[in-house]
């Protein structure tokens, strides 16, 4: 049990914690709230993945992490279930997508579904944090979700406290060196009262060594779809730029390095496009909440939402050069070397591609098995090896750099459409 100090002498008590939702985000975290000795059960509807990690097994590729669940299997810390039970803090990890219906507005279900199933084990003492990206207000929506299907608990007003804390914690992490970072990164930890915000931080004060900084639940809300905007602004500046080279036949990467000694220039690597769960959505959630004043947000999301329409047309440009041509796409997840295909720009090149001449477009990516599991589209794609790949095919596309792609080489005698300036 974790004991801390709260407010006028109130301990702070944590034996038990239930983490919802075991993904990129969940997992780790129950791994490392078990690791500083917690009791911690993982809560998943997916029987599969309870099934793989009550086994010892990781779900999903990141380094350190599968000897890491092994490790806490076998010490009895960490079991994974398909219900929630009783506990004295409860974290929920569970997807936020948007819909894909041109509105881009915020799908809360998974949260909402999370919090129904949690509610009947609430207990007055108890805190929840949420840890998925949310629009600003989301905790307190939740907390209303809460007070209608637990009328006999006294919930928080305000600043006023009720029997159940609630809290809001970011994670801030990147896939490929989570388990590092999920301990080293500072945390964004904004309660709903003051001191929901204290028990947070003493729950992930028992692995955190990054110092937690203390705020309110939506400043902490706007501050993680602040980081990722930031970032999509910036990628959008770079993708808006190597469109601009290319009209004027210019290699925007050899642009790039020598405006970036200029000493207050840092300009992003241009790219197929912007993926993953949290870049590519969490501006939309800014958008969502003022359209009005997040002009340049929405922009930007626009551009990088266009980038593989150019990718695309450059292909056909050099299949119309070979019209009995085979294309080859090299990756297919939304960054390299790791097995999340999650809003993916290259994923999408590659199936619009292979929906435009069946039979000749080729994927290549070392982690298909992982893609073929999680994403049904993935079946309609053909598959090849790198080096049969390239022998075979007659136009290369890079789409994510790879470590193998990197190490083979430009292919010789090929034509290449290079929209990560992987062969330079």
């Amino acid at each position: 049990m974790n004991i801390h100090q709260g407010t006028a002498g109130r301990e702070i008590r944590f034996a038990k914690v239930a983490v919802i939702g075991l993904g990129y985000v969940g997992l780790p975290a129950a791994t490392m709230f078990a690791r500083a000795g917690l009791e911690v059960v993982g809560v998943d509807i997916d029987e599969a993945l309870v099934a793989t990690i009550n086994s010892g097994k990781a779900p999903i590729v990141e380094p350190d992490l599968e000897s890491a669940i092994r490790e806490q299997i076998e010490s009895g810390r960490l079991v994974a279930s398909t219900s929630i039970q009783p506990a004295d803090a409860f974290v929920i990890a569970v997807p936020t997508p948007f819909y894909h219906d041109g509105t881009y507005s915020p799908d809360l279900s998974y949260i909402e579904a999370a919090v129904r199933a949690l509610a009947p084990v609430l207990r007055p003492g108890n805190l929840v944090v949420l840890e998925s990206t949310s629009p600003v207000g989301t905790m307190q929506h939740l907390i209303e979700v809460i007070g209608h299907l637990r009328r006999d608990l006294r919930l928080p007003r305000g600043e006023q406290e009720g029997d159940v804390f609630f809290a809001y914690s970011p994670e801030r992490v990147i896939p490929g060196s989570t388990m590092t970072e999920i301990v080293n990164n500072d945390r964004v930890i904004g309660g709903v009262t003051p001191h929901a915000t204290r028990m947070a931080a003493a729950l992930y004060a028992t692995f955190v060594r990054g110092e937690c900084l203390l705020t309110n639940d939506k400043t902490a809300e706007m501050v993680k779809l602040a980081e990722n905007t930031f970032r999509d602004v910036n990628i959008a500046l770079a993708n808006e730029l190597s469109l601009i080279c290319d009209r004027h036949g210019i290699n925007a990467w050899d642009m790039i390095e020598l405006a970036n000694r200029h000493p207050r220039v840092s300009i992003l690597s241009p790219g197929p496009g912007v993926g993953g769960h949290c870049i590519s959505v969490d501006p939309w959630f800014i958008v969502s909440g003022a359209p009005d004043l997040s002009r340049l947000i929405k922009t930007a999301r626009e551009v990088n939402d266009g980038k593989p329409i150019s990718v695309i047309r450059a292909v056909k440009e050099a299949m119309a050069a070979k019209p009995d041509a085979k294309v080859a796409c090299l990756g297919l997840s939304y960054k390299p070397d790791i097995d999340d295909f999650r809003e993916s720009p290259a994923l999408q090149i590659t199936l619009k591609l292979s929906a435009f001449w069946p039979g000749r477009v080729v994927a290549v990516d070392p982690r298909r098995d992982a893609l073929l599991q999680k994403d049904h589209r993935a079946h309609a794609l053909t598959f090849m090896e790198y080096d049969t790949a390239v022998k075979e095919c007659d136009i290369i596309v890079a789409l994510v750099g790879h470590r193998e792609f990197k190490t083979a080489g430009r292919p010789v005698g090929k034509t290449v459409v290079d929209s990560i300036g992987l062969w330079r």
